[in-house]
């Protein structure tokens, strides 16, 4: 029995292309940018000389610059998940970062297999196209929920500048110093337009709105409304702070009840395509035998069906709202 390595040598290729995603990222913005980085980009672009107005206007940009090119084809597909992740590299450059891996893909199954030109050219293409989205849509994961869970904290910063004397827009400057990143840069962003004219509420409103948390979207309505209706802000934002973190830890035991049913139908789904690729590595003629028959390829596409439909409904009896 001869083992094919051409399996081994795809999930390599793949894995070399999400390393070099990461690798070519940090190398052209810095370890800061990385979301393992307990570094403040903003406050270190400021302490390597720039000015606050060209920080400003540089992090505008790349909290911006992937919800303008949603008409852009396929590129819309990721648009979303770029602008939640805050992915600095710009539209154009993660076309041309998907084209580039695409390459480097097919010249390593090149070398390494002897599968025909079509297929490699296939394969290479949703090699590029899919580590870059699983690379950005990993980001856009872990970046939403790191910033669920310094909110709380953020907010009960503000309540007690607040009750000490502070304004509001320097309760802001205080969360965006003395927090982490990813929270920090955006309050730091807001804290500067605030101090160029900007309406604190419509700033608050449009980051809200961009990185699409809920809570973030109550901690945007109360500012805006205090300031229209007048009242405590501080007692208003100590409300808001127990109710987030309630919040947070309703949607962590959520999580952690509906996990077993979620691995469960992942489980099953990947269960059967692992069990194919191992017999066809082991050995690549089982089927040949009823690869012809008629009902072969119906009865595929019938699995193939069962399998997506127990994603979709696993995923729908796991996806509970809070």
């Amino acid at each position: 029995m001869t083992i094919s390595a051409e399996p081994l040598i795809y999930a390599i290729v793949f894995i070399g292309v999400l390393v070099l995603v990461e690798g070519l990222y940090l190398t052209v913005f810095g370890k800061s940018i990385s979301l393992n980085s307990r570094v403040n980009r903003r406050l270190e672009m400021l302490e390597k000389g720039s000015n606050r107005e060209e920080v400003m206007e540089k992090l505008r940009k790349e909290m911006h610059q992937h919800m303008k090119s949603r008409s852009i084809p396929l590129y819309s597909l990721l648009a979303d998940k770029a602008q939640k992740a805050a992915i600095a590299f710009s539209p154009q450059q993660l076309i041309l970062l998907m084209l580039g891996l695409s390459g480097l893909a097919f010249v390593g199954l090149t070398v390494g297999t002897e599968t025909e030109v079509p297929v490699r050219a296939a394969i290479s293409g949703a090699m590029g196209i899919g580590g870059v989205y699983f690379w950005v849509n990993n980001k856009a994961k872990k970046r939403l929920s790191m910033i669920e869970e310094q909110l709380p904290d953020a907010v009960e910063l503000m309540v007690r500048s607040l009750r000490v004397g502070h304004p509001f827009s320097s309760a802001i400057a205080i969360v965006s110093k003395e927090v982490k990143d990813p929270l920090a840069s955006e309050f730091g962003v807001i804290a500067d337009e605030s101090a160029y004219g900007r309406d604190m509420g419509e700033a608050l409103k449009d980051m809200a709105e961009r990185i699409g948390l809920q809570d973030l979207r109550f901690l945007a309505v109360a500012v805006t409304i205090q300031q229209q209706s007048g009242g405590n802000l501080a007692e208003i934002l100590a409300g808001l702070a127990a109710v987030i973190r309630a919040r947070f830890r309703l949607f962590r035991r959520v999580k952690a009840i509906t996990a077993e049913a979620q691995w469960s139908g992942k489980f099953l789904s990947g269960f059967p395509i692992f069990a194919l690729i191992a017999i066809n590595v082991m050995d690549p003629h089982y089927y040949d035998d009823v690869m012809d028959h008629e009902l072969f390829i119906p009865a595929c596409l019938l699995v193939a069906g069962f399998l997506v439909a127990n994603l979709l409904v696993m995923r729908w009896l796991t996806n509970i709202k809070v």
